[in-house]
């Protein structure tokens, strides 16, 4: 199959090597010096069990994927619009979403003319160097149609992710694992990132108290919009993936690190924006609203925040 990686970042890296090591066509578009290195002496990967170089295309031009069976989409949530744009432009039978936040999907749809998927992704991956990409934690990929039930190509993606390499799921009730991984991310991005701490510090204390009343909130506001996930099923998911990744650094608090622009807007700014859409009701969101004004605030100081 005939893959493009647009956002070839961490996990848009790892996603590109592990496809193009097991066979498929893969052409990842990104940013210098990490595509220029991954041209010049391929892209090396570094998994649990060992390291391979695979060879792939890279670029920095989204044209030079004119033609694709697959465009897996892993940019930054407030660069999805971008991508979106860039892919209308190409021959594409379908989209792949492995984003955070909510409402990617939707963006994509808006602009592009084929079916377009959700994914949420479990594998740890990071950048180490220009040209080199480890994988930190193996996981899985669950994926579907954005707005639930059945796809066109179901069966197609199945195989190209399961033979490709990947641990990979299909389903059906993408809606609501899209919630739940939001929630996930409400809990572990945004208090770690303003707490400064690992993710398994949210296990006790302080940091768990408020990462677990983001979940619910988040939880809330889903089933406010007829969405199935409950309190305990959210905090569950936060709990879990903390303890799994509890020495990790998550991507927003590396983004704080990094002095980069966070994708709290898609994260629990949409948390917040949602709840004040449910109709006929008054959700409460005071831990989403509070740390999505301190993060856009420390995003206004740096100049972070667009005009």
């Amino acid at each position: 199959m005939r893959i493009c990686i647009y956002g070839a970042g961490s996990l848009g890296s790892l996603v590109g090597g592990i496809l193009g090591h097991h066979g498929h066509d893969v052409t990842l578009v990104g940013r210098d010096p990490h595509v220029s290195t991954v041209s010049e002496s391929g892209l090396r990967v570094v998994v649990p069990d060992g390291t391979f170089t695979v060879d792939v295309a890279a670029t920095t031009d989204a044209s030079d994927c004119d033609t694709a069976d697959l465009a897996i989409v892993t940019v930054k949530a407030f660069d999805t619009a971008d991508a979106a744009r860039d892919l209308a432009d190409c021959d594409v039978d379908a989209v792949c979403s492995f984003q955070n936040g909510m409402g990617n999907e939707a963006t994509l749809a808006r602009h592009l003319d084929c079916p377009v998927y959700a994914g949420t992704v479990t594998y740890g991956a990071v950048l180490r160097e220009p040209g080199t990409v480890e994988c930190t934690g193996v996981g899985e990929v669950v994926f579907g149609p954005h707005e639930g039930g059945d796809g066109p190509l179901d069966d197609a993606l199945a195989t190209a992710f399961t033979e490709g390499g990947l641990v990979a799921e299909l389903a059906p009730d993408m809606p609501r694992r899209l919630w739940e991984k939001l929630a996930v991310n409400a809990g572990i991005n945004t208090v770690t990132a303003l707490a400064d701490v690992d993710n398994g510090d949210l296990l006790a204390g302080e940091a768990h108290e408020l990462a677990t009343k983001a979940a619910t909130e988040t939880a809330r506001v889903a089933r406010g919009h007829d969405v199935a996930l409950s309190n305990r099923e959210a905090v569950a998911a936060v709990e879990a993936v903390a303890e799994a990744t509890a020495a990790n650094t998550s991507s927003m608090r590396q983004d704080i690190h990094d002095v980069k622009r966070t994708e709290v807007d898609a994260i629990t700014g949409y948390v917040v924006e949602q709840a004040a859409e449910i109709p006929d009701a008054h959700v409460s969101v005071p831990v989403c609203d509070t740390t999505t004004r301190l993060l856009r605030a420390w995003e206004e100081g740096r100049g972070l925040r667009p005009d």
